[in-house]
């Protein structure tokens, strides 16, 4: 099967990246410098803050839709989308931190910086996951008066309809582990980050690729019409792809490209 592709949006944990390793297989390497050098761009679609994107070794790309789709930018660095989320959702939550009563932890990603509220069981566990180095521990009052991007909450599904209604009501939940969610601006998802990068490079919907893995692929892999889910992939997103190929340790990227007439 071939595809009149011009740009693939690749998701990175779980996609790019295996959970196992840590790393890029070579395979995959291999086929988004195969991909790129026919002209396609590739562009990286993650729900991780900037700060936090140290994994992608040598992997070559044209820029990135981070934070779920609240921040995009080409690789040189220009903006081509922002979306913060709404100063009274985040004092609300700075509120309900500082009463302290059944309190959890919040990375905050602002635009100038980030940092995290406390590090507990959760916490760690979720940072060796992701191989990550947690932020600077500091109070929730931190966030007054800054441009707040995402809040990394760190409640269960459980807890997720009160929260989000009664703390976040102009944001959304883009949950893909159950001990954490990442909660983004109202309206926006890596499928609005995706159009606003399209509009950008003067590309088509119609000739858009994304490969993911997780809850918050739903959207985008939905929205183009070659929608890949890895066969890491949650149900959910399985249930909404256009073609499921292999894990990300057993070659998922390459046979998905190769399927789609993009590589040889």
């Amino acid at each position: 099967m071939k595809g009149n592709v011009s740009i693939v949006f690749f998701d990175i944990d779980g996609t790019l990246v295996s959970f196992k390793t840590h790393r890029i297989p070579q395979s995959t390497l291999d086929a988004v410098a195969a991909v790129r050098s026919r002209g396609i761009k590739v562009y990286i679609a993650t729900g991780r803050p900037l700060p936090f994107i140290d994994n992608l070794g040598r992997l070559e790309y044209d820029g990135m839709v981070t934070v779920t789709g609240a921040h995009c930018f080409t690789r040189g660095g220009k903006v081509i989308y922002h979306h913060p989320v709404p100063a009274e959702d985040v004092e609300r939550v700075v509120a309900y931190l500082e009463d302290g009563r059944d309190a959890y932890p919040v990375i905050f990603v602002c635009e100038e910086d980030m940092f995290v509220t406390e590090v507990n069981a959760d916490v760690e566990e979720i940072a060796r996951l992701l191989d990550i180095r947690m932020p600077q521990i500091c109070p929730a009052s931190y966030a007054r008066g800054k441009n707040v991007l995402q809040l990394i909450s760190f409640f269960g599904v459980d807890r997720e309809p009160d929260m989000m209604s009664r703390l976040m009501p102009g944001c959304v939940s883009m949950r893909w582990h159950p001990l954490f969610t990442d909660v983004i601006a109202g309206g926006v998802s890596k499928s609005v980050g995706i159009d606003h990068v399209l509009a950008y490079e003067g590309i088509p919907l119609a000739e858009a690729m994304a490969i993911g893995d997780g809850g918050n692929d739903v959207a985008m892999v939905k929205h183009v019409p070659y929608g890949v889910a890895m066969g890491n992939a949650c149900d959910a997103l399985k249930a909404v792809a256009a073609y499921v190929t292999d894990s990300v340790d057993d070659d998922g990227v390459a046979k998905a490209l190769r399927h789609f007439g993009l590589i040889g």
